[in-house]
């Protein structure tokens, strides 16, 4: 079965970090570009950050830029959210999402073949 799972995910106080993992079971992920989305309660999804297949490209919403972090391990099929700074207007539930590119250099956020179920991040004192 072709999925995405996430993990890390939580509780953490303002100023604090959490560290978002994406795996990819059922297919390796050197071809896909990996994009992070959030959905705030009553809001709509919108884009965190992405990461083209190489890694070369990444790109993130002003929101987060200069506290988030993308990166990807394509040995461990994975690709993480380093998160830092953690403000309340951060929480959500966050989905990873993969699109096959075969400009490998491709940072995009939409089109994507897979998503995952989420993993819920709350950051409150």
């Amino acid at each position: 079965q072709l999925q995405l799972v996430e993990s890390g995910g939580g509780l953490v106080q303002p100023g604090g970090s959490l560290r978002l993992s994406c795996v990819a079971s059922g297919f390796t992920l050197n071809s896909y570009a990996i994009a992070w989305f959030r959905q705030a309660p009553g809001k709509e999804r919108k884009a965190v950050s992405c990461i083209s297949s190489s890694g070369g490209t990444t790109n993130y919403a002003d929101s987060v830029k200069g506290r988030f972090t993308i990166s990807r391990d394509n040995a461990r099929n994975t690709v993480y959210l380093q998160m830092n700074s953690l403000k309340p207007e951060d929480t959500a539930v966050y989905y990873c999402a993969s699109r096959i590119t075969t400009n490998r250099a491709m940072c995009p956020y939409y089109g994507m073949n897979y998503w995952g179920k989420g993993t819920l991040v709350t950051v409150s004192s």
